[in-house]
């Protein structure tokens, strides 16, 4: 039978994600793609894959597995929650740090805490043929991923690999900043000549809140108005992830990982690339505050946290092996020699 991880609870939303579908906008199709790229970026080194390898976004809540192949190696990050096993004892493992599992072993990812994506690695990753280039799950158009849609219970996801090599786990070697206090950082426009003056003032000095309207497509925020000095219809441009459009409530949303490619509603600011994983933590009823950076600036920045995450990469320690018995390898294995007589009775033995 395929190796595979059966899904015995599969999570608010669980999906096949890699870095996106890059190269298809101009024809509608969204690049999708992690809403936190730094944190399933890590997830992946953490069990030893190439950075675009496939993995699993839970949003909210975490999802629980059973192990139907030899051997997997797993590793969570995003959050500040855990993998929690339950074989023989009970027993956690924190996030930012792979472990290694057997076949028969049940394990779930607790509560993100105040985190609202993580993501789970499998070393050599699902077994998912690409689509366009890409693996990513676009659930509104039902493509990619596990038949296009988010995990269910009694799913089998196919893993590439029937069984993991026995080595030191991998883990962070300092705490990842989540960014969950820090301003956002967004350029002015395309539009902000549709606003007045007063509205981009407000913009930068109010806090916002992520509303319970918010999902993979667009976080709509709540807080003061923002007055259209122009109307709020324009003609349908292009659209990014990060562009902050208003609407006729005069309510931001921030476009996310699955925006239309298209909108014609005046986009008064962006958020910076640097920042989108950081917008894509927050929960409904987390606060925003916007600060404005200028492109030479954002193009800065981007670079910085390149630079940083491949040191937080370089830099993973090595954590010796839990030690918990692998039967399944334990059978395998010629551990004696033979026995050739039931009982010895040399000289030897009577001594």
């Amino acid at each position: 039978m395929t190796a595979a991880l059966e899904v015995l609870a599969p999570g608010l939303h669980t999906t096949v994600q890699d870095l996106g579908r890059i190269g298809y906008q101009d024809v509608g199709l969204p690049a999708s793609g992690p809403l936190d790229r730094v944190s399933l970026r890590l997830a992946n080194a953490l069990v030893g894959n190439p950075p675009g390898t496939p993995a699993l976004e839970m949003l909210l809540h975490g999802a629980t597995f059973s192990v139907a192949a030899n051997s997997v190696r797993v590793a969570l990050a995003g959050s500040d929650g855990a993998i929690e096993i339950e074989s023989g004892r009970v027993r956690a493992v924190p996030a930012g740090q792979s472990v290694r599992l057997v076949r028969g072993d049940v394990f779930q990812v607790r509560a993100f805490g105040d985190s609202v994506a993580a993501y789970l690695a499998i070393e050599g990753g699902p077994d998912i043929a690409p689509l366009l280039g890409s693996a990513s799950t676009y659930v509104r158009s039902g493509i990619g991923g596990f038949h296009g849609r988010a995990l269910r219970r009694g799913d089998r996801l196919p893993l590439a690999r029937d069984g993991v090599d026995v080595r030191d786990e991998r883990a962070l070697a300092r705490p990842v900043d989540l960014g969950l206090d820090l301003p956002i950082r967004v350029v002015l426009g395309p539009q902000h000549d549709y606003f007045t003056d007063d509205a981009i003032a407000t913009l930068l000095s109010s806090d916002y809140v992520v509303s319970n309207h918010a999902d993979r497509m667009g976080y709509r925020l709540d807080g003061p108005a923002l007055v259209h000095a122009k109307g709020y219809n324009i003609v349908s441009d292009g659209a990014v992830v990060g562009a902050i459009q208003v609407p006729g409530s005069a309510q931001p949303i921030i476009l996310m990982a699955d925006n239309q490619t298209t909108g014609g509603y005046p986009k008064i600011a962006t958020v910076i690339s640097a920042d989108i994983p950081v917008v894509a933590r927050r929960k409904p009823g987390r606060a925003i505050r916007f600060v404005a950076v200028d492109v030479e600036n954002a193009r800065r920045l981007r670079r910085e946290q390149e630079a940083a995450l491949l040191r937080d990469i370089a830099d993973l320690r090595g954590v010796a092996p839990t030690g918990e018995i692998d039967l399944s390898a334990l059978y395998t294995e010629n551990l004696v020699s033979g026995v050739t007589r039931a009982f010895d009775d040399s000289p030897l033995a009577a001594r």
